[in-house]
């Protein structure tokens, strides 16, 4: 029984074992990290969170389990347009509905009677996805490279443009992650710094004409002031302790060895401990070794994507590792540089470990689908043990009616 149930597993073991660990942290953490919010809004009931948490935790896995084992993978290559689709047009009804009843007044959040998620995490995946689909088609030849940027930069441009209206981080995010794919997949350098530029510009364009701006044309000002917070500090401080400060004083006072599992004082003082500055709370509760641990895995969670890539035999499967990968990665970045200072405040939670929601259940989709090429590798090593060193263009993975998607 046990080995049978232990045979669903498949795909890289130590991807699984990495998962497994982070699965652990983040009920530890996220119990410890919310006694202050339990007693705000729970009644006291500590253990609220806790269960919430192990529940998304557990359907995370679930869908991870179903992903492995059932679905193919050229399964989501042929939904990969449609996933497009329907995440522009949530992406699309945030922006014009914002403030209703369906739609918080960020834009991040949409409400369908009472059935929540956040429209710019299927976004992220859906993207990765098409981009992956359009660079494994489009190898062959220079013109293949100019058709497939060309259309990989259009819809980047509408989904990252959508998000950004909301959520600045999250739109560099995606940008970032897409364009390393596209530099992955052989696009000439000069297309790629030309979007670069012009990307940039337009960010310092916004930032600086962000006090001329209507106050309803999205967050800039909330960006601008964000930036101009971490160059020239927070005039805050001044009449009090800040997240960010309290996010350092955690990380100062945890030291090396840490105060121990669910003795955080600091928790207490933050309104988003368990989220955004969740890193510091783990450092302060199990040291600099905790958080350096916690960097390792996701180390770990990189070069094993490293090797599935390596041993993909087609390009889809390949881009689509590389896509997921580097969108987990860098936002594990983004948040252990916020808690840490080093990076101005963003809204960007630690994967798998932070409190769950939309979030944890689009992390699992990541997960599901890398783990997925990997169970694929390994079925294609079986049928041979000849090594693959490049990959042949996805004929295999075209949607039967592609012109209907041009």
């Amino acid at each position: 029984m046990q080995h049978s149930i232990l045979k669903l597993f498949k795909g890289d073991r130590v991807l699984w074992m990495v998962l497994m660990l982070l699965s652990v942290l983040s009920l530890l953490i996220v119990y410890s990290s919310t006694g202050a919010l339990a007693y705000r809004v729970a009644s006291g009931n500590t253990l609220k969170y806790l269960f919430r948490q192990v529940g998304f935790l557990s359907a995370g896995i679930a869908v991870i389990l179903v992903m492995v084992n059932v679905l193919p993978i050229k399964l989501y290559s042929k939904l990969a347009w449609w996933a497009l689709l329907a995440s522009i047009a949530f992406l699309l009804f945030s922006v014009l509905m914002r403030g209703t009843q369906f739609v918080s007044t960020s834009g991040r959040t949409l409400n369908f009677w009472g059935v929540t998620f956040q429209p710019a995490e299927m976004a992220k995946i859906a993207l990765i996805l098409f981009s992956a689909k359009i660079l494994g088609k489009r190898q062959k030849t220079k013109g293949d490279l100019w058709e497939a940027f060309k259309k990989i930069i259009f819809y980047t441009g509408i989904v990252c443009g959508l998000i950004f209206i909301s959520d600045f981080s999250t739109s560099a995010l995606l940008f970032a992650t897409i364009m390393t794919m596209m530099f992955c997949g052989r696009i000439p350098l000069k297309y790629l710094f030309s979007v670069v530029g012009a990307g940039i510009a337009l960010v310092v364009v916004i930032y600086i004409t962000a006090e001329m701006l209507p106050s309803g044309f999205g967050r800039v000002q909330t960006m601008k002031g964000r930036i101009e917070r971490f160059i020239h500090g927070d005039p805050n401080s001044e009449k009090g302790i800040t997240q960010a400060d309290y996010a350092k004083l955690a990380i100062y006072t945890g030291g090396i060895f840490g105060k121990g599992p669910g003795h955080s004082d600091v928790s207490n003082y933050m309104a988003a401990a368990y989220n955004d500055f969740i890193f510091a709370i783990i450092v302060e509760e199990y040291g600099l070794l905790g958080g350096i641990a916690v960097i390792m895995l996701f180390l770990i969670f990189f070069f094993r994507g490293v090797v599935i890539v390596r041993r993909a035999t087609r390009t889809f499967p390949a881009f689509l590792v590389i896509g997921l990968t580097l969108v987990l990665v860098f936002q594990a970045m983004i948040n252990i540089g916020v808690s840490s200072g080093a990076l101005p405040v963003t809204g960007q939670p630690l994967p798998w470990i932070s409190l769950g929601g939309t979030s944890l259940l689009f992390t699992s989709l990541a997960f599901g689908l890398i783990l997925s090429v990997s169970h694929q590798n390994q079925q294609d090593k079986e049928v041979t043990e000849q090594p693959i060193m490049i990959k042949a263009p996805d004929e295999d993975y075209e949607i039967e009616n592609e012109s209907a998607n041009d």
